[in-house]
């Protein structure tokens, strides 16, 4: 029955506790999987050591791109496949094209970024969620620690070390 056994989750009541929960449970080793939280938790992704996200990187890209794509675009329509002269303006009059070039880079950068996070999370329509605790959606937070990731660590350690930071449960969970 114990080999069964991949995740422990530690359950906690109160964020402050859960803080500091998160900064005891690291300290002694183990590396926590993931945390579970009803709403936003001011600071938590410093406390788990998360890096910055490259997000931003990825719109930015993206966005120079819609607007590389978009003046391309626009110039080759109006300048050279089929100009025409409208109101004795330019054929390429590039005030002209801000608006179209602003929504498609706003539309590429958006488009972008969906695709970007779906792939760095492993997001798939197919795949199926793994609910940790049914409460992480109402009033509990949740510390899940994958034990292949701290097999140099016993389970009853592991156990003893989340009661001992906070947690008014620990629960064992397997996934199929």
């Amino acid at each position: 029955m114990e080999r069964d056994i991949h995740f422990v989750t530690g359950v906690y009541e109160d964020e402050d506790v859960l803080l500091q929960a998160i900064t005891q449970v690291r300290s002694s080793g183990i590396k926590i999987h993931e945390v579970y939280s009803p709403y936003p938790v001011h600071g938590i992704d410093d406390y788990l050591g998360y890096k910055r996200s490259k997000l931003p990187i990825a719109a930015f890209l993206f966005g120079l791109l819609g607007i590389t794509l978009a003046l391309t675009m626009q110039f080759y329509m109006m300048g050279f496949d089929w100009p025409m002269i409208i109101g004795g303006k330019d054929n390429a009059p590039l005030p002209s094209f801000i608006p179209v070039t602003f929504e498609i880079t706003v539309l590429l950068a958006s488009f972008g970024m969906v695709g970007v996070f779906m792939v760095s999370t492993n997001l798939k329509p197919w795949a199926q969620p793994r609910i940790f605790d049914l409460r992480i959606t109402d009033d509990k937070h949740v510390m899940a620690i994958d034990i292949a990731n701290n097999s140099a660590m016993e389970l009853t350690k592991i156990e003893e070390i989340l009661k001992s930071s906070g947690a008014s449960e620990v629960n064992k969970k397997s996934f199929e």
